[in-house]
């Protein structure tokens, strides 16, 4: 009776370690990850590196080029992300006085297809969703459900894991929410920074 107990434990074990390996791709042949919808709007759950938790409502609009994150941590002021394809960043804050800061990066906010080129890593589940996965320049992992192709996680190299909570394709967001306030344009309104992103 003992025999087979222990024969059953291990061969559970066994089976276990079969279903939640990654299959290499070596054993299936490398798959394009899908682009991105020109238009979505997704509820992201965010862990990140410093330890907050932080929802982020990401509104991604290529035909208007811009992407916009507005990002919620836990007991703290909204923080609005807002990015255009010129490369033009403004982070703010509506609350209390309000506080902004403009930062520029070259590269502008992602195309539809910014995973083309990525290193194919094979298929492995993520939160009960069987995932192709990808990684892009040791900087990010993006995982896509193999069935519906809709985005079900992606890390970066820094430690921060974001979930897809909802993943809504057509969403736009009104134009009168992204305009940054007037106070970007004044001086001496950067110093929310080193709160609100604590």
């Amino acid at each position: 009776m003992k025999l087979l107990q222990l024969l059953l434990i291990l061969a559970f074990f066994q089976f276990h370690q079969i279903c939640s390996r990654v299959i290499q791709p070596s054993q299936s042949p490398p798959v394009a990850p899908s682009p991105w919808p020109e238009r979505f709007h997704a509820v992201l759950y965010m862990n990140l590196s410093t330890g907050y938790p932080q929802i982020t409502n990401l509104w991604y609009d290529w035909p208007k080029g811009r992407n916009v994150n507005i990002m919620q941590k836990q007991l703290k002021d909204q923080v609005y992300d807002v990015e255009w394809d010129n490369g033009t960043s403004f982070y703010y804050t509506l609350a209390g006085n309000g506080a902004c800061r403009t930062m520029y990066f070259e590269v502008g906010i992602p195309r539809p297809d910014w995973l083309d080129g990525a290193n194919y890593l094979g298929r492995e589940y993520s939160n009960g969703f069987l995932c192709n996965v990808w990684e892009k320049v040791d900087f990010i992992w993006y995982y896509e459900d193999v069935v519906t192709k809709i985005p079900v996680r992606w890390d970066f190299y820094d430690g921060i894991i974001t979930h897809v909570m909802t993943f809504e394709v057509g969403a736009v967001l009104e134009d009168s929410q992204v305009q940054a306030p007037e106070y970007c344009f004044q001086e001496g309104k950067d110093q929310f920074l080193n709160t609100a992103f604590e």
